[in-house]
């Protein structure tokens, strides 16, 4: 097979950071080829490059032969390159048929023509092998296999020759992986490239026939045998990492009293069975693998999720009483996507510090807004938050800037705990240092934190205690001192290679 698609030293650099340093990458026509690496490791920078969506800095992008330049991504879609993200950027409202055909509507003079745009969904619909799905369907009524299905006619809709796959499976159950690489089967049959992007490595095993390893922006492994390469040459190929992450000390002290218990805390259909504990002054790590149940703990624990079990808050039960009982008993979440779940972008940072405590400074319905200010200026000159102006929007400041906003709320009227899932996400290399140093600095006056990050040594540099996920149940806990970053990924990964998993003494 020749190579349709080849990307030579390919370099990327950021204010503060320097996302691919030299990456060369390749892919040929009906192969499937797997992009790894660890989050950070540089894998969204490519392939955002290859959608159009950043401008390489250095290196070329050669697409059939020929160099090519990309301005924005319509001139990727032009080129024949489709991207599918793990979000999937579909209009629930609309029909099957006006998702395929979003932004290049079958349409005379500026009316659109339904029929035809339904009669070309369905052939193309027939072409991945479901013609079951109805074009005049609404999207929103479709599973998530079905969605990715209709993400997938869409890009061959702009007749892509290279489709890039971003976590496809990460919403599937089994049944549905198996439909979803039938249908990539029957495109690369067709001579549709497709670069599949996972953490899951029995599924590169099964549907990959190239391998190429990312880490610290930088090609580790290329072209690699997917079938042939053993699991821990792979794991090897993604630690390592050179990238200096500067943890305080961790305390001398002993730890306090229980903060936090869970008891056989079970979310059908993510975990079962999940029992854990938190004291004063403790950082506790949830590792594991993206989709394998953390932040759906975190957030049962939190009472923001449906579940089952038992979990205590300073030996006070929290019971039914969901998210407004937590808090009451001193509870704080920081969620994963800070914008789009903790913050009010728009508003100033003075407000998104204060937006947890607002009846505090409330006297006969109106704001006590001097008050208030001033409380958020002593949460911004604790915290070092950058600029300290608390007028200011806080669309922008930095996403480090912005993560501290959201400790700051939690921290102005007292936390016993906090709930921390991936604090550094999207946070430059300086700034996750000071980051650190907060959480720790929490701990030092009493705080306990369940600290959830897909990185591994961000969890055993920060975290006390490790808890490894796997598939929503707790397979080996320990000291953080008393593991490494090779042992945590086996232990996550673990099964993969068909060897499956032996209990050990913690697990």
């Amino acid at each position: 097979m020749s190579e349709l698609l080849v990307m030579r030293g390919i370099v990327k650099r950021f204010p503060g950071v320097r996302a691919l340093s030299g990456v060369d990458f390749s892919v040929r026509a009906g192969e499937v080829h797997c992009l790894l690496g660890q989050n950070g490791a540089g894998k969204s920078t490519l392939i955002k490059i290859l959608a159009g969506a950043h401008r390489p800095d250095e290196g070329t992008v050669t697409l059939g032969g020929e160099q090519v330049r990309m301005a924005g991504p319509p001139d990727a879609i032009r080129l024949g390159v489709a991207t599918i993200y793990q979000e999937l950027d579909l209009v629930d409202g609309l029909s099957v048929a006006e998702n395929v055909f979003l932004g290049h509507e079958h349409a005379t003079f500026g009316f659109t023509r339904r029929r035809a745009a339904n009669r070309a969904a369905a052939a193309l619909l027939a072409r991945l092998g479901h013609p079951e799905i109805s074009p005049a369907m609404e999207v929103g009524r479709l599973a998530p296999a079905g969605k990715q299905v209709v993400s997938m006619a869409r890009a061959l809709s702009h007749d892509a020759r290279v489709i890039v796959m971003d976590e496809p499976s990460a919403a599937l159950a089994h049944d549905e992986v198996r439909g979803l690489f039938r249908v990539i089967r029957e495109l690369t049959a067709q001579g549709v490239a497709v670069v599949y992007i996972s953490h899951r490595l029995e599924e590169i095993r099964e549907i990959g026939d190239r391998v190429t390893v990312l880490k610290d922006g930088r090609t580790a492994a290329a072209g690699l045998p997917a079938r042939d390469t053993p699991t821990g040459r792979i794991v090897s190929l993604m630690t390592g990492r050179k990238v200096e992450y500067v943890f305080p000390p961790r305390r001398v002290a002993a730890f306090g009293a229980e903060v936090l218990r869970v008891e056989d805390l079970t979310v059908p259909g993510v975990c079962s069975g999940v029992s854990f504990s938190v004291r004063a002054g403790e950082i506790v790590g949830l590792a594991g693998l993206v989709g394998s149940g953390r932040t759906e703990i975190a957030e049962a624990v939190y009472g923001a999720r449906g579940s089952t079990g038992r979990v205590y808050v300073d030996g006070r039960p929290v019971r039914r009483g969901g998210v407004k009982r937590a808090v009451k008993l001193g509870m704080g979440l920081a969620p994963e996507e800070r914008k789009a779940q903790a913050l009010l972008l728009e508003e100033s940072l003075a407000r998104n510090i204060t937006l947890g405590s607002l009846p505090r400074y409330s006297r006969l319905g109106w704001l006590d807004r001097r008050r208030e200010r001033a409380d958020a200026a002593g949460q911004i000159k604790a915290l070092d938050i950058r600029p300290p102006d608390p007028d200011r929007p806080v669309r922008t400041l930095s996403g480090g800037n912005q993560q501290k906003a959201v400790l700051a709320r939690w921290l102005i009227n007292g936390r016993r705990l906090l709930l921390l899932d991936e604090p550094t996400r999207g946070v430059d290399v300086g700034a996750r240092a000071e980051l650190y140093a907060v959480i720790r600095g929490l701990t030092d006056a009493g705080i306990g934190v369940l600290l959830i990050s897909s990185e591994v040594p961000e969890v055993l540099g920060l975290a006390d205690r490790v808890l490894v996920i796997r598939e929503g149940a707790v397979v080996h806990q320990a000291d953080a001192a008393d593991l490494d970053e090779h042992r945590v990924l086996d232990l996550v990964m673990a099964a993969q290679d068909g060897t499956p998993h032996k209990e050990e003494p913690g697990d």
